[in-house]
């Protein structure tokens, strides 16, 4: 009992397990692998040892890449707007070093609008971030990435926005990824042409891969003002202990857009005590307790939901004293 329970812990704790990213296929290319085989018998009373040839082959150089959109959710975007980035990462899965030419389809069915391709970056400092003026331009044919076995690289593809887009419109963007050895079906070989002379091979992938990424056309900007009033015990206006800090956070949603489930999250100070019954939205009061209202101070934070706005402004207030 206590062996089976023990399995079904070890399950779980795989099956919680993140993925892990793909690998290199196999052996490295143009590893040798010899071998010779030897033969022993009997002459009359005398034991005779005999060795074949030996045989070599170098391994040959699998071709397979993959490529894959890291945004974790839609790229919001504004009719006209510029320099919008959408960020892949390509992995080289063969098992030699290999270039791969890039190429970008802003032209897919199944959405609103085509972005407008303005540049494809590799990443230069290898910090999967898009850094204006130190990540490199590419250009095809001229500075393919080349990657080592399991090498990747970040790409960020560059778009700008057309006019005349609406709320809540999609826009795909494709970036593809070819070895530049060539590709085609699985099995296919290119003698030669592998890492130090030896043939290379199309892997399972094709040697090429593609992915899409979308743009979402949001129409509100969303604006947060902070400020602050301080009243102290003798009434007058310093910063000092026992005096009551009172915070003013005002929310504004301007355009044609709706901003969905706003809430506002504001820690209480250091060196301060939130005042009870002090949060109020739009002037009216919210409880402390997380009880079904529009607000609550848990974890020594202020939350207020807002709820969707539209061309609207909320304001948020609590109270705190300094200790």
């Amino acid at each position: 009992m206590k062996r089976l329970l023990l399995l079904s812990i070890v399950a779980s704790a795989l099956w919680l397990l993140p993925a892990l990213p793909a690998m290199a296929v196999g052996t490295a290319a143009g590893t040798s692998i010899s071998n010779k085989a030897s033969v022993s018998f009997v002459v009359d009373t005398t034991t005779v040892n005999q060795e074949s040839n030996e045989v070599t082959l170098q391994v040959a150089e699998v071709l397979d890449v993959t490529l894959a959109w890291q945004d974790s959710s839609n790229i919001l975007a504004k009719a006209e707007e510029t320099g919008k980035v959408a960020t892949f990462l390509l992995t080289n899965t063969g098992n030699g070093s290999e270039a791969f030419t890039l190429t970008v389809n802003n032209g897919l069915g199944g959405d609103q609008f085509d972005p407008t391709l303005s540049a494809v970056y590799l990443d230069a400092n290898d910090n999967g971030e898009y850094d204006a003026g130190t990540d490199t331009l590419y250009s095809a044919g001229v500075n393919d990435p080349v990657l080592g076995s399991d090498g990747a690289i970040s790409l960020f593809v560059i778009n700008d926005i057309p006019a005349g887009v609406n709320d809540s419109d999609l826009g795909k963007t494709g970036l593809g990824a070819a070895a530049t050895t060539g590709t085609g079906a699985p099995g296919t070989a290119f003698p030669g042409a592998g890492d130090g002379g030896v043939n290379a091979v199309i892997g399972a992938t094709g040697a090429a891969a593609n992915d899409d990424a979308t743009l979402q056309i949001s129409a509100v900007d969303v604006s947060v003002v902070k400020s602050q009033s301080v009243v102290d015990p003798y009434g007058g206006s310093e910063p000092m202990p026992a005096a009551v800090i009172t915070y003013t956070i005002e929310v504004t949603a301007s355009g044609s857009g709706t901003a969905k489930s706003v809430t506002v999250t504001d820690p209480v100070p250091a060196s301060t005590t939130y005042v009870e019954g002090s949060l109020k939205l739009d002037g009216g009061s919210l409880t402390t307790a997380a009880d079904g209202d529009d607000g609550e101070v848990t974890g020594g934070a202020v939350t207020a939901r807002l709820g969707d706005l539209q061309d609207a402004a909320r304001t948020v207030t609590f109270q705190v004293t300094i200790d």
